[in-house]
């Protein structure tokens, strides 16, 4: 997922290579882009089907974004820190739906895939999300291009939707069907996995918006390391801008780190702090903040603070630079 040299902690865009592959249904469809379309129906005035040079000739945009995992709908409370930062190119949703012209009763986008299979017990699924018709008018991209090469086939070739903001569980591989309804669709991967009751609410919500969360890059985790001054750098990201990012090292109080500003994409920010470690062992903490308010917590969620142990000796191998 990650590269852990500390040669190179500033590694901002995720090598393709290197980026995690989730998928719950299989086998994996492979497409071909010559016979592959899309086709967009439900409360629309003009139903449409798109072939992939259709979908070129409509306006093209590019953005950066973070991507991350959920995790395990089975178990929603556990960290999996699957996370990339990627550039993606393709044609904005809002182009799409300009074309079909959405009804006034239209309130909900489902986007479905072209994987089928089953999961959690039942049988004959397809891989299937919705998002509001707004939120999805503005922010959803239909991604045909990841770093800049066309995606590879377990990426969601030829055309996959990304929704920057959310959980990669939004952004469904291998878009074959859109569907403009009035209501949400009551499927598994809609309302009855991939919910979660937020931290004082009563009611299951749908997996959207990101967490703010923070990774530890440099030094690795188990590495040993010099004793004396070490670079301790990362990553932080939240589904608005991360405002400070705090790293306690053992049981001493968190310290504020220098953090990256983030740009008009949504991509992750850069956080580093050079600390004096002691000779010994050493648990080291990151913690991140987001214009929200939204903290991470200590234990207990998905998105709890992330920790590293290294050990600081003389003879060790250099920690890296901040």
């Amino acid at each position: 997922m990650f590269r852990t040299d500390p040669e190179t902690p500033d590694l901002f865009i995720t090598p393709v290579d290197e980026v995690f592959i989730r998928n719950h249904l299989g086998p994996l469809p492979r497409l071909d882009r010559a016979t592959w379309s899309l086709t967009v129906e439900g409360l629309v005035e003009r139903p449409l089907r798109l072939d992939f040079p259709d979908i070129q000739g409509l306006p093209q945009t590019r953005l950066t974004a973070v991507h991350e995992c959920f995790g395990n709908p089975l178990r929603p409370d556990v960290p999996t820190r699957a996370v990339t930062n990627l550039e993606w190119a393709g044609v904005p949703l809002a182009a799409v739906l300009e074309l079909a012209g959405p009804r006034p009763e239209a309130r909900h986008v489902w986007l479905e895939g072209a994987d089928t299979g089953d999961f959690a017990g039942e049988s004959g699924l397809s891989y299937l999300k919705d998002l509001p018709l707004d939120q999805a008018s503005a922010e959803v991209v239909l991604a045909h291009t990841m770093n800049g090469e066309p995606l590879r086939p377990d990426h969601g070739y030829p055309l996959r939707a990304v929704a920057p903001l959310m959980f990669g569980t939004n952004s469904v591989k291998w878009l074959s069907r859109i569907v403009l309804a009035a209501d949400r669709p009551d499927h598994l991967f809609t309302t009855r996995l991939y919910t979660r009751v937020p931290p004082g609410g009563r009611e299951a919500v749908p997996v959207r918006e990101k967490d703010v969360s923070s990774k530890l890059l440099t030094p690795g985790d188990g590495s040993s390391v010099p004793a004396g001054s070490c670079a301790l750098a990362g990553y932080a990201w939240s589904s608005t801008e991360v405002t400070s990012v705090e790293i306690a090292v053992d049981d001493a109080d968190w310290q504020p780190a220098a953090l990256d500003r983030r740009g008009p994409d949504p991509a992750w920010q850069r956080f580093r702090l050079r600390y004096d470690l002691a000779p010994g062992p050493h648990r080291i903490r990151c913690r991140a903040t987001d214009s929200a308010g939204r903290v991470q917590p200590l234990t207990g969620d998905r998105n709890a603070v992330h920790e590293i142990r290294v050990v600081a000796g003389a003879g060790s191998p250099p920690a890296g630079r901040a």
